[in-house]
């Protein structure tokens, strides 16, 4: 099957720079850091960005090293708090979501949609989100890129699921998406990052979601943003290569990663940027049930 995101590229445009410095700043405002050092600490980000080259890469080929920089020059991780917030937010918002999706006539779909909705929860982008309100839409508004049929018909021909996990929070989310796979006899693995790169998801916030439960969690080696594929360890690309299983890539950097992979791949985000959206010829804000890869 032709990959239908094989003509649209992702490179870095002129408008990601302010962006790359807001997720900057969110970061030390998270950290609660004083005026000097988020003074200190954009200017180095600034001589950081200004030597990058942005041909041919992803906004996470730059923004990954960017927020390595912000943790070594703060020596702690920014992000550590709200994550835990927001996995215990979502926890207690979770018997609500397992009954909606209970009482859906299609649960596997609605887990989906709200699995979607929790992708929301992205601190590299927002300084704060309103779940309660995403939820709603994700209930009531369309998909506008759905492949959730051609999901269910594949689904059926595999037994193994390779689940990437994107935000801590939006994991529990996930947990409803997983729990219907497994439900249905399928074998899922959650890959989470090695190391903390703003609020994407580790094997901490896999266990704090209970996942460890339920599925096998392994990291991929890398604490880049998205998945970059070849800054991953051997044995996450041995996964992620495997024949006979499908892929759930969640969350917009994942999607400007591997949107050009050539394997079963189903994009499950919201596209939360105008030049995404612009490219992909779609509203801010539209949600994404969309198969990717060409096999």
């Amino acid at each position: 099957m032709k990959n239908r995101f094989k003509d649209i590229q992702m490179g870095v445009a002129p408008e990601c720079y302010p962006c790359f410095l807001r997720q900057a700043n969110i970061a030390m405002e998270m950290a609660g850091v004083d005026r000097d050092t988020m003074h200190r600490v954009m200017l180095s980000v600034l001589r950081a960005i200004g030597q990058a080259d942005p041909s041919k890469k992803t906004p996470a080929h730059i923004t990954s090293p960017m927020h390595r920089r912000i943790r070594r020059l703060l020596k702690l991780d920014p992000f550590r708090g709200v994550k835990a917030r927001y996995n215990k937010i979502a926890l207690k918002m979770y018997p609500e979501l397992k009954e909606m999706v209970a009482l859906s006539p299609e649960p596997l779909v609605m887990a989906a949609r709200l699995a979607i909705a929790g992708n929301v929860i992205d601190f590299g982008i927002y300084s704060s989100v309103d779940i309660r309100g995403t939820v709603e839409r994700a209930v009531g508004e369309p998909v506008a890129v759905d492949d959730s049929g051609e999901f269910i018909k594949e689904l059926k021909g595999v037994d193994k699921v390779l689940y990437l996990l994107d935000n801590a929070g939006e994991v529990v989310f996930d947990r409803l998406l997983i729990e219907e796979l497994l439900a249905l006899g399928k074998q899922v693995t959650v890959a989470v990052k090695a190391g903390p790169v703003i609020n994407d998801c580790t094997a901490e916030d896999a266990t704090s979601a209970g996942l460890d439960d339920i599925c096998r969690v392994i990291d991929n080696g890398s604490d880049h943003v998205g998945t970059i594929l070849e800054q991953t360890s051997r044995s996450f690309r041995e996964h992620f290569g495997r024949e006979g299983q499908l892929i759930i890539s969640k969350g917009q950097a994942n999607f400007e990663t591997l949107m050009h992979e050539d394997r079963r791949i189903y994009f499950l985000l919201q596209s939360k940027c105008e030049v995404v959206s612009g490219r992909l010829g779609l509203e801010l804000g539209a949600m994404l049930f969309a198969r990717g890869g060409g096999r």
